[in-house]
């Protein structure tokens, strides 16, 4: 009977149609229509049969008709955990996605929550359906479901598809939404717009605003990340000093937000001096703040200045985190300090109570395996798979797969980290392992792996690179592998 009734779902079985609501519901397991009662396994299963049947429509219109025209589907218990999970299926194609709403909100039985609202406006503006988006706040507003979450939404999407000024619009006409204009509204137009580098127009509406509503110190923060968004870091600044004629006080996140912007223009004199600064106004930068500097005197081959940064930043009595050890791991790393590394890993990292994570360990890794200590790379490894703290990543393998490579160790330590990767610790290659894979056995002349391998990514649906496919195919041809060779230059004229 099961597989009767769900031919009668998929393709509308008229020999079937006969049976209830509630007999189908029975033979699917569900006892009655409350959504509570709704299963992952049911809600999967409701979600699928669904999408056998919509395919992929040509309009809302005719997806609409295509579910409210099969009697067969008024029998499956609409939830809001099922409608969610259709929206979401079908976030890339706002045609079938807003025929399904309508369709559920068609079911007299049935009404779309809040959330599915936003679902919908959000898929309809990210796809730049702007018109559609209009209407669809108009019904929300008619039923008083318009909540800032929703402007939000609408707001960013506008803004997103450089339609700024309707942005402003939604914010003029919050009143008549059921919302009212207050600080929290105002800042989110302004967040709204600096995110998107709208920065000199939130500025001219600011100005008009301030008036009205008083600004707060999450206003100017907003202002200080636009204008660094947009590397205009003198107006940033000279936001901070706004900010204190308003009697807003700034804090670490105003300040390091600058810091940010100054490292990464490499003027690292305004550092410090906005570091004195934070010192002199009692605002003590953070673990971040730290970390930021630090990374950014690394990238610009500053390391021995990189390396201050720790005494610099216990000194001042902030506590280091995960992220910080990990890029002074990293610092050290550059600066060939690898005794130093494994002393800060093994000691410094424990006393200060804080834990390793994959990229802490990927970090130490690298870094051997770059400087050819390949034993003591393997022996962090090996730590990291007894620590209990995190698992191995396919990042973690790759300087090991290349020290295969360098030392000619293929079929004696090559097979047993894959065999490691795949079978122990159930990672899939990527695009990246592959194509590390297969330039090495091709400089290794081990041709047949490499085309193997080749083969299984195609298989797995995954797109080789134009300088792998030209390096295979130089290869093969080589080896006079003819079959080979058909086989690669297809798949590089469909590429």
């Amino acid at each position: 009977m099961q597989s009767m009734l769900y031919r009668a779902i998929i393709v509308g079985d008229s020999r079937c149609l006969c049976y209830t609501s509630r007999n189908l519901c029975s033979s699917l397991g569900i006892r009655h229509f409350s959504h509570k009662e709704l299963c992952e396994e049911d809600l999967t299963r409701y979600v699928d049969i669904l999408t056998v049947k919509l395919g992929k429509g040509s309009s809302e219109e005719e997806t609409l008709t295509t579910l409210l025209n099969d009697q067969a589907l008024d029998a499956i218990p609409l939830s809001q955990n099922l409608v969610h999970r259709l929206l979401q299926r079908y976030k890339d194609d706002w045609k079938s996605a807003l025929g399904v709403f309508r369709w559920a909100g068609s079911r007299s039985s049935f009404r779309h929550s809040p959330e599915s609202y936003d679902m919908m406006v959000d898929i309809l503006g990210r796809m730049k359906v702007m018109e559609k988006l209009r209407d669809l706040l108009e019904e929300m507003r008619e039923s008083g479901l318009v909540t800032m979450n929703t402007v939000a939404k609408v707001m960013r999407r506008f803004v997103g598809a450089g339609q700024w000024v309707d942005a402003v619009k939604i914010f003029d006409d919050l009143q008549s939404l059921g919302l009212e204009k207050n600080i929290e509204s105002m800042n989110l137009l302004l967040d709204t717009l600096c995110k998107e580098k709208f920065v000199e127009q939130a500025r001219e509406i600011f100005l008009e605003l301030k008036q009205y509503i008083a600004p707060n110190a999450h206003t100017f923060n907003i202002f200080i990340h636009g204008w660094c968004k947009i590397c205009r870091v003198d107006e940033a600044h000279w936001t901070i000093e706004e900010m204190k004629g308003y009697g807003c006080r700034p804090c670490v996140i105003s300040y390091s937000t600058i810091i940010q912007c100054y490292c990464q223009e490499g003027n690292f004199s305004r550092v410090y001096e906005l570091l004195d600064e934070m010192h002199a106004q009692g605002c003590s930068p953070n673990v971040i703040t730290y970390t930021t500097i630090m990374c950014a005197l690394a990238k610009a081959q500053k390391i021995e200045e990189a390396l201050k940064v720790p005494e610099r930043m216990r000194s001042s009595g902030c506590r280091p985190d995960t992220l910080f050890f990990n890029s002074f791991l990293y610092t050290l790393g550059r600066a060939g300090r690898l005794d130093d590394a494994a002393y800060v890993f093994s000691v410094e990292m424990p006393k200060a109570g804080v834990s390793p994570n994959t990229s802490t360990y990927n970090s130490l890794i690298s870094m051997f395996c770059y400087y050819a200590q390949e034993k003591r790379a393997f022996e962090i490894l090996k730590e990291m798979e007894n620590s209990g703290y995190c698992k191995p990543d396919a990042q973690t393998y790759h300087p090991l797969i290349k020290s295969c490579f360098r030392t000619g160790k293929i079929d004696s330590v090559l097979n047993g980290i894959l065999d490691d990767m795949i079978n122990k610790y159930h990672l899939s290659l990527d695009l990246s392992t592959y194509t590390l894979l297969i330039h090495g056995l091709c400089r290794e002349d081990r041709c047949n792996w490499a085309l193997s391998l080749f083969e299984e990514m195609i298989d797995q649906d995954i797109i080789p690179r134009h300088r792998t496919c030209r390096l295979l195919l130089d290869e093969v041809k080589q080896k006079n592998m003819y079959q080979a060779v058909e086989k690669i230059e297809d798949l590089m004229k469909k590429l």
